[in-house]
């Protein structure tokens, strides 16, 4: 693993470790672990017991927890973000799979040459 990757892993570590220990006094679960393509993540229980991942997208400055505008928050105000997910939790994650965010370059490239 080249330095870059090993500064990005361990910054990822740092935002999430702060908002699990934000979500902790907010009596909301959520445990810090790397899912199975070696990305940290907290997973997050929410009021019916279902867990859902939050992730921290670098680039964006994002929690995410879902692909919908409404699971995602900015890693830059830590205690809104604490509050946000709180809230979703407190409120149910979003029936269904969890939606991962993603770039859709091609896409960015139609947009380019529409133009």
């Amino acid at each position: 693993m080249g330095a870059v990757r090993e500064n990005q892993l361990a910054y990822q570590n740092h935002l999430l470790t702060t908002l699990r220990e934000g979500l902790r006094p907010k009596e909301i679960v959520a445990v810090l672990l790397v899912d199975h393509k070696e990305r940290p993540c907290l997973d997050v229980t929410d009021v019916a017991s279902r867990s859902r991942r939050v992730y921290v997208h670098t680039s964006f400055q994002w929690f995410y927890w879902g692909d919908q505008l409404d699971e995602r928050v900015s890693c830059l105000r830590p205690f809104a973000a604490v509050e946000a997910v709180a809230e979703a939790a407190r409120l149910g994650w979003r029936e269904g799979e969890q939606g991962e965010l993603g770039i859709d370059i091609s896409k960015i490239i139609q947009t380019y040459r529409s133009s």
